[in-house]
């Protein structure tokens, strides 16, 4: 049963005031290679920090296709000794944690390089917590409560969406649960990351699509969240426009390095923009369908973008009103004209790159759990506004084949 709203303003704002004490201003270090030669440099910089033995997390596919190897090529050269877990898949459980955990003990590496989408990332950010912690690592799901400690890690990303590769948040799904679970901490932002596009021209349009949504998802969300915090309002804008401007020919042309290199930077300023001010709404939906039905992230966000960005009407019109110029969707003077605009060439942009505005996986048996469940974690994010049951039922129905 819904909570009634007033508790859920106040469970807001409560959230909202403690995030406030605790985080304080933005402190994170960013450092991006980026280029053709970006993986060489990292590895540069890996071994000039002294690592001698590095683990590296990825999946089985990019290991199959050699594009793991060649993308850590540079620390074979120098000598470094590497230890691999390849056994990430798609929405990373604790079991997948347990089992890199194990491969970091036994090697004794000092230092783990990610290589791979969101997964293998998310993945490797809580096994470096298990380099000087131990226990149940459920326990460190949820607001502030990672450890302190982890070992130094790196990040290769070959999609350009999650943006994990720019935040200290990691999603795992609990198995016990099946619940898709955040962890935080300032120990598992990663040290540096190449941004190489070489590595994302053979990234099938499907996931080109829906990883670039995801882009352009954070971008937006973090431009209209309520938390006036670093400069999450430029990284968002810069992110919001590289999209817009990138993904179509990135989707049609794979081939286009241009495009490539322009995705992968959107993708990682928008993630430098959420790793300030976090998600929203659409997330908070977002995250109950991937769990309930197996619908990936990026496709669960564009499924869901339009709906909530209308949903907020005039609480956000200002902020969707200043993206629209940004882009050059519309300038016209009046903002609920420029906000409507703005929303129009999302959807439109959805459309172009082969997403369908509806999927029949989605089942209207789960329509309230899911309700519920996204209200409860939409009420831990900094929204223009709450979304009411009604309105998410509302949503899911529009959305579901």
């Amino acid at each position: 049963m819904a909570k009634p709203m007033f508790l859920r303003k106040i469970k807001n704002r409560l959230i909202y005031t403690m995030a406030k004490v605790v985080a304080g201003e933005p402190s994170g270090q960013y450092m991006a290679f980026v280029g053709k030669a970006s993986c060489a440099r990292l590895c540069e910089r890996i071994v000039e920090l002294g690592h001698t033995s590095v683990m590296v997390v990825t999946d089985k596919a990019l290991r199959d296709l050699g594009l793991a190897d060649e993308a850590v090529a540079g620390l074979n050269r120098d000598g470094v000794t590497l230890s691999w877990y390849d056994k990430v898949d798609p929405d990373p459980t604790y079991g997948h944690v347990e089992a890199g955990a194990r491969i970091l003990r036994e090697s004794g590496a000092t230092a783990i390089i990610a290589v791979g989408g969101g997964s293998s990332i998310d993945c490797a950010k809580v096994i470096a917590l298990t380099k000087h912690n131990s226990g149940d690592m459920t326990t460190w799901a949820g607001f502030g409560k990672a450890p302190d400690e982890a070992a130094p890690l790196f990040a290769i990303p070959t999609t350009s969406g999650t943006g994990s590769e720019a935040t200290m948040g990691a999603v795992i799904t609990n198995q016990s649960t099946h619940k898709k679970e955040i962890i935080s901490g300032g120990a598992i932002h990663p040290a540096a990351v190449a941004l190489d596009a070489c590595l994302m021209v053979g990234l099938p349009k499907p996931i080109t699509a829906a990883t670039g949504i995801d882009a352009l998802t954070h971008g937006v969300e973090a431009y209209i969240s309520t938390w006036e915090r670093g400069n999450r309002t430029e990284m968002g804008r810069i992110s919001v426009q590289g999209v817009f401007r990138w993904l179509r020919q990135a989707c049609e042309d794979p081939g286009n390095m241009d495009a490539r290199e322009g995705m992968a930077l959107a993708a990682y300023n928008a993630g430098v923009a959420i790793n300030q001010v976090n998600v929203g709404n659409v997330h908070a939906i977002a995250h109950q369908l991937g769990a309930n039905f197996g619908i990936p992230h990026g496709h669960a966000n564009a499924l869901v973008l339009p709906h909530v960005l209308t949903l907020y009407g005039e609480t956000a019109v200002e902020r969707l009103a200043e993206l629209a110029v940004a882009t050059g969707v519309s300038d016209s003077g009046h903002p609920e004209t420029r906000a409507r605009a703005f929303i129009a060439e999302v959807e439109r942009l959805i459309a172009d790159v082969g997403i369908a505005p509806t999927d029949p996986r989605i089942k209207r048996e789960s329509f309230d759990a899911i309700a519920e469940a996204a209200m409860d974690e939409g009420d831990g994010y900094f929204c223009p506004r709450q979304l009411e049951k009604s309105e998410i039922l509302n949503l899911l129905e529009a959305i579901s084949g």
